[in-house]
């Protein structure tokens, strides 16, 4: 599968989190799955029209697992745009459908370590381009963003840090054919999660995954 590095408009600006509302959608919250994980399936609005597809019950379970006790990241927020005609899309394929999750150590304190979220970053790269690699509909790419952790002690500039967007992308003839795809993206996306995690967990002490 096709990963790489990708520059967003927006990788500069710095995102807090917890966040309170989002500025291009006011009506938007930040929701702790950890402590509310049964409003991942009734929060995210984006994906409700979508559901009679296998794709987004497995990003649901993507979402249980990664924000749930056997993993020692969690997700801070996402967005998804279905299937549909995108003019200059970079595939041969007619249709696309995009979107993005963002990830980060579920102990903040590691999320102010450079060294650690560029660790986080190539791991995943290295586990999804080991992945499915001859699986040519999908993509996903990866940002490092600046990050101001706010329930961290401290003044402002030791609570600054980063976290991970993972961007995706899912090309094909049709509206059923482009969510299959994304389907894929999603289960390949949630081995190589799984993998790096251990990976994590056996080289970080236990103390420091909390």
């Amino acid at each position: 599968m096709k990963v790489y590095e990708h520059s967003d408009s927006g990788s500069l600006k710095l995102r807090s989190h917890p966040w309170i509302d989002a500025e291009s959608d006011p009506t938007c919250r930040y929701y702790d799955f950890k402590t509310r994980p049964e409003l991942i399936r009734s929060s995210l609005e984006d994906l409700q029209q979508w559901t009679s597809y296998p794709a987004i019950e497995t990003f649901y379970r993507l979402l249980e697992w990664l924000n749930g006790s056997e993993s020692i990241l969690e997700s801070n927020d996402s967005a998804f745009n279905g299937a549909a005609a995108t003019a200059g899309t970079p595939s041969s394929k007619p249709l696309q459908c995009s979107g993005r999750l963002m990830i980060l150590y579920r102990n903040l304190a590691l999320n102010t370590l450079p060294e650690q979220l560029h660790r986080l970053t190539d791991a995943i790269a290295q586990a999804l381009s080991e992945t499915d690699p001859l699986f040519e509909w999908g993509a996903v790419g990866a940002t490092i963003m600046p990050a101001r952790f706010t329930t961290l002690p401290g003044p402002p500039e030791r609570q600054r840090g980063h976290q991970l967007m993972l961007s995706f992308w899912a090309w094909g003839e049709t509206e059923a054919e482009t969510m299959r795809h994304l389907d894929r993206i999603f289960h390949n996306l949630t081995g190589a999660l799984q993998r790096v995690t251990d990976e994590i967990r056996r080289s970080i002490p236990a103390a420091s995954r909390q």
